[in-house]
């Protein structure tokens, strides 16, 4: 079963998935020995099926470390905090995480734009 590590020492997932705005990026870093990244990508695989159907889903990705390295980084896109606040709760879902391989620690974080003149809009 995947460990879950707050991202934040300041603010946890829970407090953040009590918001109500939208949309929301979250970002997820997950750890694993090197030799289990094949078991990470597969369970991860599987999360994302489930997720991708649920309401409010718009995208994701996952990115690995470069040279062997065992650090994944998942950035997904949801139309609000209460469609993956939903999602996150969904027993499907939730079973799936016993699937991880040993090692497995995730840190997941939500996350809005923000603008900077010049640069990025919000």
């Amino acid at each position: 079963m995947v460990r879950f590590r707050e991202m934040s020492e300041h603010v946890a997932l829970a407090e953040q998935m009590q918001e109500e705005s939208g949309p929301v990026v979250l970002v997820n870093v997950f750890t694993v020995h090197p030799d289990e990244s094949a078991a990470l990508v597969e369970a991860w695989t599987r999360d994302a099926r489930v997720m991708q159907r649920q309401p409010g889903f718009v995208s994701t990705q996952l990115h690995q470390g470069l040279a062997g390295s065992g650090v994944f980084l998942n950035h997904a896109l949801w139309q609000s905090v209460a469609h993956f606040r939903k999602a996150f709760a969904d027993p499907e879902f939730l079973a799936g995480l016993a699937l991880y391989p040993p090692s497995a620690a995730a840190s997941p974080h939500l996350f809005t734009k923000v603008g900077v003149a010049g640069i990025c809009q919000a």
